[in-house]
């Protein structure tokens, strides 16, 4: 779907630049491996797990596991890795480079039509999290979806879950998917870049890059999806996103372990439920918070809705994930998807207990 060379430049770019971001946020995940809890010495099991970005609000629940030494406390060695965008996340798991993906759920439904049994294990979340901004210079043409023709509309990359969400909103409202253009942009600084350079005339991101757009005054929100209530205003109903996901395969085989990073995700995402932003902000790396405390603190009060207390995928969650895939993906609308086979309860229930 590029129209020209330059989106091509502008995602390599993009990339270029989000390259340092990783690299910091690869060396937080391994100083938080170090620094936390009593067997930081690379004895216990060791997983792999990739995130496609770190340090976005909507993954959180990754590092802060690392940082509160939960994982240590199973006996675990995780190390967290970081790529700019889920798809390749997505990407590193199905090649065998890593044991688990945290990334969006809908990815575990798209896998299943290429072949591949992928499920999640931890659902993080019950909204997808994510915002459309309309830079300032594009707020008289963008009041809605109905108004994506034509339009250049940043994601973090192509076959992400921002392009499958964005392709679900203008199709919905009217707008063929061949109708805009998606420009792919990454996330933080690269965004911002976009959104202000005229790159993009809108655009959909996470936190901390909403809050910093929304302190610059570089555009407005047209969709806030952060809430139960944003997704069933966008979706019709629950959209779970953010989660662990890893090959079934290597599930059913290392149960064990597999159950130990459940108990430590789920002890996670109770100690989010029972302190405020301000709290879970402080536990984070320094550097995520990028020289605004107040500011990274507001950006995760504001994604806190999003995600579950217990890890359990909500209810009638997997149905709206397939429906919005099948309204813009042939490769799901012509094929039977078997949701019970893209995720699993079994830990989570048993984390809970």
């Amino acid at each position: 779907m590029r129209k020209s060379a330059r989106y091509t430049t502008l995602a390599a770019a993009g990339l270029l630049a989000l390259s340092s971001l990783t690299a910091c946020a690869n060396d937080a995940a391994s100083t938080a491996s170090a620094g936390s809890g009593s067997k930081g010495d690379g004895k216990g099991t060791k997983v792999k797990i990739m995130v496609g970005g770190l340090d976005k609000v909507i993954y959180l629940p990754a590092m802060l596991t690392q940082r509160l030494g939960y994982f240590d406390a199973e006996g675990l060695d995780v190390e967290l890795l970081s790529e700019p965008a889920g798809v390749q996340a997505e990407t590193a798991l199905v090649s065998g480079q890593v044991q688990g993906a945290v990334g969006f759920y809908d990815h575990t439904l798209d896998l299943q039509t290429k072949g591949k049994a992928v499920e999640s294990v931890v659902q993080f979340s019950q909204a997808p999290g994510e915002v459309e901004i309309v830079s300032n210079k594009a707020a008289g043409d963008i009041s809605s979806p109905k108004d994506f023709k034509g339009k250049k509309l940043g994601i973090t990359s192509l076959g992400s879950s921002t392009d499958f969400l964005t392709k679900y909103l203008a199709v919905k409202n009217g707008v063929k998917i061949n109708e805009f253009s998606p420009v792919a942009v990454g996330a933080g600084p690269t965004f911002i870049a976009a959104l202000q350079q005229g790159s993009i005339d809108a655009g959909m991101t996470t936190d901390p890059t909403v809050a910093n757009v929304l302190d610059k005054k570089l555009g407005k929100i047209l969709l806030d999806m952060r809430t139960p209530e944003g997704s069933q205003k966008a979706f019709g109903g629950p959209y779970p996103s953010s989660s662990l996901y890893m090959q079934t395969d290597w599930v059913n085989s290392h149960k064990d372990t597999v159950q130990k990073l459940a108990n430590a995700f789920v002890k996670t995402l109770k100690w989010m439920s029972t302190h405020g932003a301000d709290e879970i902000a402080a536990k984070m790396p320094a550097d995520y918070s990028q020289g605004d405390k107040a500011l990274y603190a507001e950006a995760i009060k504001s994604s806190l809705p999003m995600f579950t207390k217990d890890g359990v995928m909500p209810a009638d969650g997997p149905e709206t994930v397939e429906k919005v895939l099948k309204a813009f993906n042939p490769s799901i609308k012509n094929t039977k998807v078997d949701l019970s086979k893209t995720f699993t309860t079994e830990f989570v229930e048993k984390a809970a207990k």
